[in-house]
């Protein structure tokens, strides 16, 4: 099949990868442009610009250029993980377009669900290949994998599963012709959730909820605190029998630690709480 992929972040780079290798002409990549990172400054390219480079895939920046593809090169199809912006419904017009969204949808939609989903408590997430549209992840599902949501895995790892799945999922959807199966896509039915991004603020720890509701927290990734009118980012924990135990921490302005490591050199009172000034 003759595909046009859009994706940036990491995530979207093993679908790119396994849609190449199931023999798929990627025509196009469209990704966002090349951000500056580190001190000095440099460009560098998105995770998904730089794999397609290594696969000699033409790349753009500009998703007007799908327009060419499907125009003169007649490209069939679109193919969404995680690019980051909203498509414009004149390349909609031209092209279907299919998306690999991390959730159970309609649970989920928007721009953080696999975080939303540890965070919630949800026992179990998925992927689901959607019929791209106009409206936030409105579209219908060609269909999708469930996947439990463990009691000690973290946010990273169930995005590395994820991934996986997504990736086996749209090489097999898009295994049969193009004509046999871009008209069945079934409505979405259910509750629906969205998954707003996550702000500094969500990441601060609220000591006055549920231990269970803190260890999510922190299994997604960010979770912070403060301890002596610092900041402190608490890594890795462990639950016991309803008792929180930080493993690994990072105190502000230095790198991370074993919590027993730190707790022998902070020597906290018994008095002295996280989360106090």
């Amino acid at each position: 099949m003759k595909i046009v992929y859009l994706g940036t972040p990491e995530i979207a780079v093993p679908p790119l990868q396994a849609l190449h290798a199931a023999g798929h002409e990627i025509m196009l990549v469209v990704t966002r442009i090349d951000k500056k990172r580190g001190r000095g400054g440099a460009l560098s390219p998105s995770p998904v610009k730089a794999a397609a480079t290594e696969l000699g895939l033409p790349v753009s920046h500009d998703p007007e250029d799908i327009l060419v593809a499907a125009d003169q090169g007649g490209a069939e199809l679109g193919v969404v993980v995680a690019y980051g912006r909203m498509i414009r419904p004149p390349i909609l017009e031209v092209i279907p377009m299919v998306n690999a969204h991390f959730s159970l949808l309609p649970r989920w939609r928007g721009a953080a669900p696999v975080e939303r989903a540890l965070l919630a408590g949800d026992r179990e997430t998925g992927v689901c290949i959607m019929a791209l549209e106009e409206g936030l992840d409105t579209g219908g599902v060609y269909g999708s994998v469930t996947t439990p949501i463990t009691d000690e895995i973290t946010a990273e790892e169930l995005r590395g599963r994820l991934v996986d799945v997504a990736a086996d999922l749209l090489v097999q959807t898009l295994h049969s012709p193009l004509a046999e199966w871009i008209d069945t896509a079934e409505p979405q039915h259910g509750e629906t959730l969205y998954a707003a991004k996550f702000t500094k603020s969500d990441f601060e720890i609220d000591w006055a909820q549920p231990v269970e509701h803190v260890h999510r927290l922190i299994r997604v990734g960010g979770a912070w605190t403060t301890f002596r009118n610092k900041r402190l980012k608490i890594l890795a924990a462990d639950l016991f029998g309803g008792v929180l135990v930080p493993t690994s921490v990072q105190p502000e302005g230095k790198s991370p630690m074993d919590f027993t490591a730190w707790r022998n050199g902070a020597q906290p009172t018994v008095n002295e709480l996280f989360g106090t000034l």
